[in-house]
């Protein structure tokens, strides 16, 4: 069975535009990497956790804060990976340069038996659809699109 993980997509109206919250992976993997790399707050769960209970749980790992709101659902996505995203939209002005994400360790650099200790996100930044189109992984897309389809662009 593919894995699965279970996201939120926040969103808000900044001078009449669009914007939404999108986060990097922290660790050196993604240090130096930033296009196609980008990802809705989101995280895997269990077959018996309830998807929108998880989505939430790992918005507040990864942004450090709860979010809360109408969430509207939108249509799963498939990565290349095989993984299957169920998200949710949500209407939530967030003020995030303070953010803080949960950590994780990590061995580096592999095979040296050191251990690190990581976040896993490492920046979290609004942004506008055209931007966001451009640094979301590609496989997350369709919800950005989904995402204007339903509250206009």
């Amino acid at each position: 069975m593919a894995k699965r993980s279970a996201g939120i997509l926040a969103y808000r109206y900044h001078q009449s535009n669009i914007q939404v919250l999108l986060v990097h992976p922290g660790g050196p993997f993604f240090a130096k990497k930033d296009v196609g790399v980008w990802s809705i707050p989101k995280g895997e769960y269990e077959d018996d956790e309830d998807p929108l209970a998880a989505a939430q749980r790992e918005f507040m790992e990864e942004v450090g804060m709860p979010v809360a709101g109408d969430f509207r659902p939108l249509t799963p996505v498939k990565l290349k990976s095989g993984k299957v995203i169920t998200a949710w939209a949500v209407e939530a002005d967030l003020d995030v340069p303070g953010f803080v994400s949960n950590t994780f360790e990590m061995e580096w650099p592999p095979k040296s038996g050191k251990m690190i200790e990581i976040p896993e996100v490492d920046k979290a930044e609004w942004m506008d659809i055209a931007t966001a189109r451009q640094k979301i992984n590609a496989g997350q897309v369709p919800l950005l699109t989904e995402l204007t389809g339903i509250i206009g662009d």
